[in-house]
């Protein structure tokens, strides 16, 4: 039997799983108002999406009380991380420097984000040399 792959969310269920990521568990009116603030969204495309993220296992619902409430499945990095792996492997044919090279020479990058990149770049290589898996 095939293992299940987990969902990947649409554009507008990942927008909803921002707001849980951001606001903790949440009714779909807390979900709707947050959501509103960027654009006209309605209550009952909330709720349904809702339902479908919850068949889909991105989200779970508490029934005990009234109004449901709903959380995030999963972590943000979670998420975030099987959602970057999966575009590495479809349009990068499993190459991180090529979605590493594309995304920097594609989209401006401020000096204080090419510091951030820096340090996790000598972060990791600092972490590989001490396991002794980095070459001289």
């Amino acid at each position: 039997m095939r293992e299940r792959q987990p969902a990947r969310p649409t554009t507008a269920e990942l927008q909803i799983l921002q707001v849980l990521w951001q606001r903790g568990p949440s009714t779909v009116r807390a979900v709707q108002e947050s959501l509103a603030r960027a654009k006209a969204v309605g209550y009952t495309t909330v709720l349904k999406l809702l339902q479908i993220m919850t068949d889909k296992g991105l989200v779970t619902r508490d029934a005990s009380a009234r109004p449901h409430v709903y959380r995030a499945a999963e972590s943000q990095a979670a998420i975030l991380r099987r959602m970057v792996s999966d575009l590495v492997e479809r349009a990068f044919g499993g190459s991180t420097v090529g979605l590493v090279l594309h995304a920097l020479s594609g989209t401006p990058t401020t000096s204080h984000e090419l510091d951030q990149i820096r340090r996790l770049l000598d972060e990791m290589l600092d972490k590989r040399k001490r396991r002794g898996s980095v070459c001289p």
